[in-house]
């Protein structure tokens, strides 16, 4: 399965489980297991979305941020003043 095919299905998955909240939140059982069974799924594809999205990283595939650093502080130094003789 491709990166967007299982971003897709996590979509469908999650609006699923959205909806079938809102009506077992009123007192619907069947709602409630259907929540239940599709939670499992969202999790399967969660577990494969990580897989591919690592993969794909290394292939370059995705968007990789570099992070610069700042540059680094000069130190300020304190003259001592020398003793006169």
């Amino acid at each position: 399965m491709a990166l967007k095919d299982t971003t897709a299905l996590l979509k469908e998955l999650l609006s699923e489980i959205l909806r079938d909240l809102e009506k077992s939140a009123k007192g619907n059982k069947t709602a409630a297991q259907r929540v239940r069974v599709n939670s499992i799924h969202f999790e399967k594809t969660a577990k494969q979305y990580r897989k591919e999205s690592i993969s794909a990283e290394k292939k370059g595939n995705g968007k990789k941020t570099s992070v610069k650093k700042a540059p680094a502080k000069k130190k300020a130094t304190a003259k001592v003043p020398q003793k006169k003789k």
